[in-house]
């Protein structure tokens, strides 16, 4: 009897849903009474009701250069001239939103967000969906320091969900970090209707971070824990992440386009995907490029982390000793010209020097990223403060 009752109300929901699909109209009104069988689906479309949707783009996002450039999707990192002169692997990972991040103010006790994500691909072997594909939120407490509140845990291209509830009372300011490698097409902060709500411009005179798939921000477990978003909220700044995964060789292409930003500090830290000899080749040019477009902006120069692992791999112990030696020579022959305003950071122990720093030896884990802050945070507070 029950198994011959749920043969009928299966047949019911099928030919309800399909009979709406073929006449063209009513499938509003038949998902409704679908939706009545099923709690959660009832919930969810009441919640989306009294939710008041604010689209992001109409007050902009930190992270996002040349906003008088045309680009092919608001949340790519370059603008669309960028594809005529970077290389084509640099150009696809630009449309990456790594680095990106929103801020506003509401005195919601709940937070929404609604986005699209431009690939399928969620997560990576080595590195979370919340890493790759989530929106990370932070928020000032009474002392105005930035501590987390939460990620959303994407399971399709398109999220749309209530990402926490039962916050404590008070107008306060928030921040969400877009993915790290995944592009966003549309992305709306969603709060109960009746909040008070106030987007945040972007700030001006960022720190700008030019490197490789560290930078780009693998394999951090969510978005604000890149030690590039990490120094942001230290340093209560706006950034500007262009890491590019495997691609990040000092090339005069991207160095014209960071030249155009009226940056607080340029940070290069490109070794990881760079030898000795590219590096004794390009470093300087580089260098000097950079300072034609802008005589006094701090410039930090970076060597390459060491794999967690070298202590037990002598030719990969080898190979960061030869690299790190010939950014030494660059900087020491820059000193020589007389260049100001350049600075160094040693590479031995970016991710400490127990090897637990790494997810794979290579890329840095939650760990290891702070890590990179505390030795970074130092050098860029004497930087900025010149």
């Amino acid at each position: 009897m029950k198994i011959s009752f749920l043969f009928s109300t299966i047949l019911w929901l099928s030919a309800a849903v399909c009979g709406a699909q073929s006449s063209g109209s009513g499938v509003g009104s038949k998902l409704s009474e679908v939706s009545k069988l099923d709690p959660a689906m009832a919930a969810s479309k009441a919640t989306a009701e009294s939710v008041q949707w604010h689209d992001v783009t109409k007050w902009g996002v930190e992270g996002r250069e040349w906003p008088e450039r045309e680009r092919l999707r608001y949340f790519d990192r370059l603008p669309a001239e960028a594809e005529k002169t970077v290389t084509s692997a640099v150009w696809k990972l630009s449309r990456d939103s790594a680095g990106m991040m929103v801020r506003f103010k509401t005195d919601a006790t709940s937070l929404h967000v609604h986005y699209k994500l431009s690939k399928e691909l969620l997560g990576m072997p080595h590195m979370p969906a919340t890493g790759v594909s989530g929106v990370d939120f932070y928020a000032r407490d009474d002392s105005g320091k930035w501590r987390w509140v939460m990620v959303t845990k994407p399971a399709a291209q398109e999220v749309q969900v209530e990402v926490i509830k039962g916050l404590a009372p008070g107008f306060r300011e928030y921040a969400a970090y877009l993915p790290l490698y995944n592009g966003v097409e549309l992305l709306e902060i969603g709060v109960p209707k009746g909040s008070k709500f106030e987007g945040l411009a972007p700030r001006s005179k960022p720190v700008v971070f030019y490197g490789t798939s560290i930078t780009h921000g693998a394999c951090a477990s969510r978005p604000g824990m890149v030690h590039t978003a990490i120094l942001g909220r230290r340093l209560d700044m706006p950034v500007v992440n262009l890491g590019f995964s495997g691609n990040g060789r000092m090339d005069a292409a991207v160095g014209d386009f960071l030249g155009r930003i009226d940056a607080a500090a340029f940070v290069i830290d490109c070794l990881p995907n760079m030898g000795p000899v590219d590096v004794a080749a390009k470093c300087v040019p580089l260098v000097h490029q950079l300072r034609t477009a802008r005589p006094v902006t701090p410039i930090v120069l970076v060597e390459d982390r060491r794999y967690t692992n070298d202590w037990i791999t002598p030719a990969k112990a080898k190979f960061h000793d030869d690299n790190h030696a010939a950014l030494k020579d660059a900087w020491e022959t820059l000193r020589k010209e007389g260049v100001k305003n350049i600075y160094y950071i040693s590479g031995d122990a970016l991710y400490g020097t127990d090897s637990e720093g790494a997810t794979d030896a290579s890329h840095a884990n939650d760990l290891g990223f702070m890590r990179q802050a505390d030795i970074f945070e130092p050098v860029l507070r004497q930087a900025l403060a010149q």
